[in-house]
């Protein structure tokens, strides 16, 4: 299940996706993010799914790559999905146990938040499988360039926020070699209910802090090594550009937004 983790991954092909400028691809998902929070209703969905489908396609991914970081969500999908099931009221009662009441509405909920938590993943993760941690850190960086002015330490949050990225995937393979040197001990981490297998990932958690702890402690010295001291006067070998593909693809997310956004306002009974 750990490997099937696919965020902070870089895919390294060569795609009109992967040449974008960074920073039109941090706002683009930006845009989607905060629209995908306030669309309503199943049309929007279909046309975002469209939108993931066509940038997948272009970015050459394999589609099965990006569909299996859903994999890992599973049990959160389902515990949402639950509560949103059992605990949404409003319209027509599907079916009542006791106290429990499945409604109309409650079903709808689960199945859009399902639908969005999926998108969002799905989402998030072309950011970082189309983007290599260098390009990251410089469009978060210049993104973020007019807050120096009030003092924001700019290139030092590029560069933590970059770090946490790169390092999920090898956390996770960390996680995956301690947890199969343990199975060889005899550990047991697939069998019991969702309770036993919790407690059995405690034992995990002590020497995968020790492991993180060492390597960001190599990790700061080879920075230190190479005199690294931060973004004061530093100067880049490699310098971004924003192109006219990159003003084409932020519209088009803008566009997208707009019509998106604009479907929750048409009357009841013209969108799904």
């Amino acid at each position: 299940m750990l490997k099937d983790i696919t965020i902070g991954q870089y895919y390294p092909v060569d795609s009109p996706i992967h040449r974008l400028d960074p920073r039109s691809k941090i706002i683009a998902i930006m845009i989607f993010i905060v629209s995908l929070f306030l669309i309503e209703g199943y049309t929007p969905y279909i046309l975002v799914l469209g939108l993931l489908v066509v940038t997948v396609s272009l970015s050459k991914i394999p589609m099965k790559l990006v569909v299996k970081g859903i994999k890992p969500l599973r049990w959160i999908l389902l515990i949402t999905f639950v509560i949103n099931l059992l605990f949404i009221p409003g319209g027509k009662t599907l079916v009542q146990f006791g106290v429990v009441r499945v409604t109309e509405t409650g079903l709808q909920t689960a199945v859009l938040m399902a639908i969005r938590l999926v998108f969002l993943v799905m989402g998030t993760s072309m950011l970082t499988l189309t983007t290599s941690p260098i390009e990251l850190t410089d469009g978060i960086e210049l993104l973020l360039n007019p807050l120096k002015r009030i003092g924001v330490p700019a290139h030092e949050i590029a560069m933590m926020m970059t770090i946490a990225l790169r390092f999920i995937p090898t956390l996770v393979e960390e996680t995956d070699k301690i947890m199969k040197a343990q199975m060889a001990r005899g550990a047991d981490f697939e069998s019991g209910n969702l309770m036993a297998r919790a407690r059995n990932l405690v034992p995990l958690l002590v020497p995968l802090f020790i492991n993180s702890f060492r390597r960001a402690d190599e990790l700061a010295t080879a920075m230190e090594a190479r005199c690294y001291r931060g973004g004061g006067g530093r100067t880049k070998y490699r310098q971004l550009h924003i192109q006219s593909r990159d003003y084409i693809a932020v519209g088009v997310m803008v566009a997208l937004a707009a019509v998106l956004i604009g479907i929750k306002f048409l009357p009841d009974g013209m969108i799904l």
